[in-house]
């Protein structure tokens, strides 16, 4: 599976845990030209910006660790894009999430993915 495959795949099951667990989708893929945002979901009355992440593997840290302070700048520019550019969501408090996807070996059949869901997991700079 190429990688567009399999970060769709991996947003698919983000946005499915998010859901059941009642946020509701905004937008998905969001892209202009400072960035691009995975997920734009609701809970309440709050704005909710979700990175996903996946790893096939944890030697380099984790699908966590690969969220450097550079990606949260990029994350936060394109949020406020989206903002500027949807004046209805701009009224809302926003918040940053993150979703992350390890796969682990299973002893039983094979692989597992372990999704782990980070709400406020960084802040917008001020």
């Amino acid at each position: 599976m190429d990688r567009q495959a399999l970060g769709a795949q991996a947003e698919g099951i983000a946005r499915r845990h998010l859901t059941a667990h009642g946020l509701e989708l905004v937008c998905e893929n969001y892209r202009c030209r400072v960035g691009e945002l995975d997920l734009v979901m609701r809970e309440r009355g709050t704005l909710v910006i979700v990175e996903v992440r996946m790893r096939r593997a944890s030697r380099f840290g984790g699908a966590r660790a690969s969220i450097h302070g550079g990606k949260k700048r990029r994350i936060v520019r394109a949020a406020q894009h989206l903002l500027m550019t949807h004046r209805a969501l701009a009224r809302l408090p926003v918040r940053f999430d993150v979703v992350t996807l390890d796969r682990c070996a299973d002893a039983g059949e094979g692989v597992e993915t372990r999704v782990e869901w980070s709400r406020a997991a960084f802040e917008a700079p001020p």
